[in-house]
């Protein structure tokens, strides 16, 4: 989960719902610069759910007892990283094999580049790279899905994960790199406007104007019991968070 500490305590987003902002963004993704999500619905739903794997840990989330809150996105174990991304595909291949392959090849990226930054884990990692590339050759030739496209598969994904994050943690400006047009790879900035609303820069999506939205609890500022942190959060009432994107 995404925990942001406020003034009024503790604001925590659910990966599932962040993840429902990047399904927002690649329904609404393409123009005549960049290239729609293909096929658009059900690539869509894959960057929907993309996390997943996260559903149940998001339920029962761990304290942090440095912090005090739930433990962040950044704050899990390669062990529990694997947990969670190893068998998440499974979960939407009976809903649309293109959904199951957008959360194979999201989950892959996310590995390598844990694998990077921490070279103590690659060993451990290496097994679900591995994994992945197996499982996404063998989808995308039930699917006809070329390497070309499935690289600009990973890319877009990666692009409207890190948008809908930015978005959630308040990071701007933001950079995106090597987003895929139909001319190459550019950069596109996510920056706030003067009357509350924000842009991308090249514009991206079909339209001039776009709400997004997810949803957020509220809790305390800080825990020392997990049990209590816990039934705070099952009982906060739900805060929908709106962004509005404008060209």
């Amino acid at each position: 989960m995404l925990v942001l500490a406020e003034d009024q305590g503790t604001l925590v987003i659910g990966q599932l719902s962040h993840a429902w902002i990047s399904g927002q963004l690649a329904f609404a993704w393409g123009n005549g610069t960049f290239p729609p999500a293909e096929p658009r619905e059900a690539v869509a739903l894959g960057a929907e759910q993309h996390d997943v794997g996260w559903a149940r840990v998001d339920l029962a989330p761990q304290l942090n007892p440095d912090t005090g809150r739930p433990r962040n996105v950044l704050e899990m174990s390669v062990e529990q990283h694997l947990a969670i991304w190893r068998d998440a595909p499974d979960l939407l291949a009976s809903q649309s094999l293109h959904a199951a392959l957008v959360v194979s090849v999201h989950g892959r990226s996310l590995s390598e580049l844990r694998a990077r930054l921490s070279p103590d884990d690659a060993q451990a990692l290496e097994g679900h790279i591995r994994d992945e590339r197996v499982r996404q050759g063998a989808l995308c030739e039930r699917l006809a899905v070329s390497a070309p496209d499935l690289e600009c598969l990973r890319r877009q994904m990666w692009t409207w994960d890190g948008i809908s994050l930015a978005l959630c943690n308040r990071w701007r400006p933001f950079t995106a790199k090597d987003v895929p047009t139909h001319e190459g790879l550019v950069e596109i900035e996510l920056r706030d406007r003067a009357d509350g609303t924000m842009t991308i820069d090249p514009w991206p999506l079909s339209t001039s104007r776009l709400q997004v939205r997810c949803e957020a609890r509220r809790i305390a500022a800080r825990y020392e019991d997990e049990a209590k942190m816990r039934r705070d959060l099952e009982s906060a009432r739900p805060i929908e968070l709106c962004f509005e994107l404008v060209a």
